[in-house]
């Protein structure tokens, strides 16, 4: 059955991978395709837009319409707004007016299903069903928030790039979703296209590319400690012999987190470019001369390794993974993929493909116990086995919350089954007294 297709994006990569899986033939039964795109930086004011980037234009060609959510919805922000159940019909005939659906069925295509806007759509389209496409690293996590199942019944594919080769996505595995791999050759393709008329940096011969993250303004280090990720970065293409230094700071990150490292550059004689058009990485690396990638867990590395074939080097998961909060945060699994897979500034990748999925089912496990609760067994084993060697990846404490192999029982683990006990005792009580008094009540007529 023909229905329209909403397609939800927020990123240059998002878009190219959708027109990717469009290209591949992914969407037999599309029929209308309305392009839904969202700016979720905090201040989306204060951020170009995507469609104002040269590369929009022909990434949205297969659609027939394109649409802006922060204009639907404003001003109330995309990543912050979600409709309480009385104003679902109210916000589903609103869309349906404002964006020419008339009353098709539709079918919705979204990013980041446990988040707004995805979550918003698929709340104020109840009736619709549902794909989610991956981007990014985070598909081989377990899914971060719990997804209610009115949303989670109705989620039919996960769509992903084959960014390492040999490992299965953990996300939506508690829904039973079919998986199904975005080939990389119309991936390719499509960031060949965008190629031709993209800006390149101003520098010539052979290059380090050093890709900047969003990652103190997520507070996940502070601006000083990005300052320093970013001059590790420098030091480490300086390291391998590169003296013409491009890099690039994520689209939405301040650019003045490169200061200490041009500052650093200019004590090593190095050649810096901040190159900050608005151009995907995997444009450069497949139109100007790099030859070595340098990050922390962008997921850019894994697309120069196993899409380009270009060296690249990890700097900053150690500290990262030991300073990440909370344990769950969706960020882990991506730092635990580039930690194992990439080399370091002097060390080689440390693990095979294998070997990290097992990895990541127990990390997986230990981020997210409930939804992956039938993995358990095989996260104990994992433990025995290998726990002691990578226990950098597990704190103790929280391997003792689960009882988990190489777990440290403090007195809140200790007392935690008494707890359950005592509240399981509490509420049994509470339970046989409200029988007593409900008893009499309900044996006088008209007593209910």
């Amino acid at each position: 059955m023909t229905r329209t297709h909403l397609f939800e994006v927020s990123t240059l990569f998002g878009l190219a991978t959708l027109k990717a899986a469009l290209d591949a033939g992914l969407f037999p039964d599309a029929g209308k395709r309305v392009l839904v795109v969202s700016n979720n930086a905090a201040v989306p004011e204060a951020v170009a837009d995507l469609a104002e980037s040269p590369a929009f234009t022909p990434l949205a060609e297969p659609f027939d319409q394109v649409v802006s959510f922060n204009a639907a919805i404003a001003p109330l922000h995309p990543s912050a707004w979600l409709p309480s159940e009385a104003e679902m019909p109210l916000w589903e005939r609103y869309f349906r007016l404002q964006w020419d659906l008339c009353d098709e069925p539709v079918h919705l295509v979204v990013e980041s299903i446990q988040v707004s806007p995805a979550q918003s759509l698929a709340w104020s389209f109840p009736q619709a069903s549902i794909d989610v496409y991956a981007d990014g690293l985070m598909s081989y996590g377990p899914t971060r928030n719990k997804i209610l199942s009115e949303v989670g019944s109705r989620i039919e594919r996960l769509l992903h790039l084959d960014l390492v080769p040999g490992l299965a996505p953990l996300l939506l595995e508690e829904f039973g979703v079919t998986r199904q791999i975005i080939p990389s050759e119309p991936f390719l393709a499509v960031l060949a296209g965008l190629g031709a008329t993209a800006e390149l940096p101003r520098q010539t011969g052979r290059t380090a590319l050093l890709l900047g993250q969003y990652l103190s303004p997520l507070g996940l280090m502070t601006n000083a400690q990005e300052e320093a990720l970013h001059t590790q970065m420098l030091e480490a293409a300086v390291g391998r012999g590169f003296d013409r230094i491009v890099f690039k700071p994520h689209p939405t990150a301040p650019t003045e987190l490169a200061g200490p490292m041009l500052e650093r550059a200019a004590e090593l004689n190095a050649d810096v470019e901040v190159f900050t058009a608005p151009v995907l990485a995997e444009t450069l690396f497949d139109r100007a001369d790099i030859g070595l990638v340098v990050g922390c867990f962008s997921t850019a590395l894994m697309t120069a390794q196993a899409l380009y074939g270009l060296p690249v080097v990890r700097v900053g998961t150690e500290q990262l993974l030991t300073a990440l909060k909370p344990f769950p945060n969706s960020n882990r699994i991506p730092l635990v993929i580039i930690d194992s897979l990439v080399a370091g500034p002097e060390a080689p990748a440390r693990l095979s493909v294998p070997e990290v999925a097992r990895l990541i089912e127990a990390v997986g496990f230990v981020m997210q116990p409930e939804v992956l609760s039938h993995r358990r067994a095989a996260a104990g084993d994992w433990l025995w086995e290998h726990g002691a060697a990578e226990a950098r990846f597990f704190p103790p404490v929280r391997l003792g919350e689960l009882g988990l192999p190489g777990g440290r029982q403090t007195l809140k683990t200790r007392l935690a089954p008494t707890l359950r006990r005592a509240a399981r005792s509490a509420y049994a009580i509470e339970r046989r007294l409200e029988e007593r008094l409900m008893g009499p009540i309900r044996g006088v007529p008209g007593g209910g």
